[in-house]
């Protein structure tokens, strides 16, 4: 998808608006990637910041780099926008002989190719479309990588855009690719007009890293798009997801450490050998969670399988109705990733069903979960304090939970909100620029 020329979007009075501004935004997941929550928030920047005068130029993929594609989200991208797609291979899948590649081709990430074509299509549209500022988002390391050589050759201001912390205590494992993360995020920190992270902990992690920077590293927050959820909403046909039985819906990808299923699966066992609950009570169904043979080896071994349902992934709108119809939302999120936030708690909290989360007390998304005026907190590493809290979740009346979002706390998570910040950024940055 790539028009000419931008859209004259100068609002409904036309000519009597000034013309928009141009950003050039630098993001691997965009449609048609299938598969990832990630993807919302550039399609959301994207769809939102023309009414905060900003125009997006985008700067992504080829299709053919993505493992999964779905065009359910095509539509979403507002008609004409500028979307140049550059070359790029996935190691794993192109690069590779019977399995096996070079170690360094898939440094900093599988996608390191997409850098070449990336950094020569950019500057292309810097010169045709003249923006005033470059946005590139992690968490493929590529974006920024692209995104600092751009901003080295045209001078313009850069937002880093990382979203979650990248070179961590332990992560990468491998300590190649541990360097390259952190030489990517010092020479983002240092040259970077501004550095963006979705949480509160991941912001000031990085502001002491980076003293010298601290001034330029900002919270941007994920969130819900409102107008999709409405649309699911009113489409939806209200019915529960198994009759008769509770639901746990987990909608989105189980990663094998971060939100490890393991201490879950030994609850199940727990209430079943307890007699507290049957397969015709609970069930905890999985939405496209990537680790399905983890998932069933975990529920064979606990000899819980007939709670669990795994399901393959499913369009945007109708992940979102199948939130809407599930009893409870299941969030899952590891001590290790403490200063992160899944990006899926803020849709649960806009699907205004009852959450239950199970996170170290301790984090960011347990600390979000408890500024939403929800309790059904518990570790996720702890099978019988899960036990106790599902437990309760299945008492008739729930009583002493608190399950269910507050409306404000709800109303402020919304990715216009979210543009909204973006814009003045942008704004902020330009300015500065401007005055050199």
């Amino acid at each position: 998808m790539k028009a000419s020329t931008p859209p004259d979007s100068r609002g409904k009075a036309g000519r009597d608006m000034p013309p928009l501004r141009r950003v050039l935004m630098i993001a691997y997941h965009f449609p048609p990637l299938a598969g990832s929550s990630g993807i919302q928030r550039t399609l959301r920047f994207v769809q939102h910041l023309p009414a905060q005068g900003w125009q997006p130029l985008v700067l992504t993929t080829r299709a053919e780099a993505y493992e999964r594609v779905s065009n359910d989200l095509l539509a979403d991208v507002p008609p004409g926008t500028v979307v140049s797609r550059a070359m790029a291979w996935d190691t794993a899948r192109h690069l590779s002989i019977k399995g096996r590649y070079i170690a360094a081709m898939a440094r900093p990430d599988r996608w390191m190719t997409w850098r070449f074509d990336g950094v020569r299509r950019g500057m292309q549209l810097i010169r045709q479309y003249k923006p005033e500022a470059i946005w590139s988002t992690y968490p493929i390391a590529t974006a920024h990588l692209i995104g600092a050589e751009l901003a080295r050759r045209s001078g313009l201001p850069w937002i880093a855009d990382f979203r979650d912390p990248m070179a961590q205590a332990g992560y990468p494992t491998d300590p190649v690719t541990w360097a390259q993360y952190r030489d990517i995020e010092s020479h983002a920190l240092a040259t970077a007009a501004l550095s963006t992270f979705t949480t509160p902990s991941a912001t000031a992690e990085y502001r002491q890293r980076y003293p010298a920077s601290a001034q330029r590293v900002e919270l941007l927050e994920n969130g819900y798009d409102e107008e999709t959820f409405a649309n699911a909403d009113g489409a939806r046909e209200a019915r529960p997801l198994n009759p008769g039985a509770t639901t746990l819906l987990h909608s989105g990808v189980v990663y094998p450490s971060e939100r490890d299923p393991t201490q879950l699966m030994a609850a199940l066992k727990l209430l079943h050998e307890a007699g507290a609950t049957s397969p015709a009570r609970l069930r905890v169904r999985f939405r496209a969670p990537v680790a399905e043979a983890l998932l069933l080896d975990l529920a064979r071994q606990a000899g819980v399988e007939a709670y669990i349902e795994i399901l393959p992934a499913a369009p945007y709108r109708e992940a979102l109705a199948e939130m809407l119809n599930a009893d409870g939302l299941l969030l899952l999120q590891a001590s290790n990733c403490n200063a992160q936030i899944p990006a899926k708690l803020y849709e649960y909290l806009r699907a205004g069903r009852p959450i239950v989360c199970l996170s170290d007390p301790a984090g960011d998304t347990a600390t979000t979960v408890r500024n939403a005026g929800i309790d059904a907190i518990a570790p996720l590493d702890d099978a019988a304090a899960i036990a106790q809290l599902l437990t309760r979740f299945l008492a008739p009346g729930r009583p002493g939970l608190q399950l269910m979002p507050e409306p404000g706390f709800v109303a402020a998570a919304s990715r216009r909100g979210r543009t909204q910040a973006l814009a003045a950024m942008l704004d902020s940055v330009t300015a500065a620029s401007r005055r050199g």
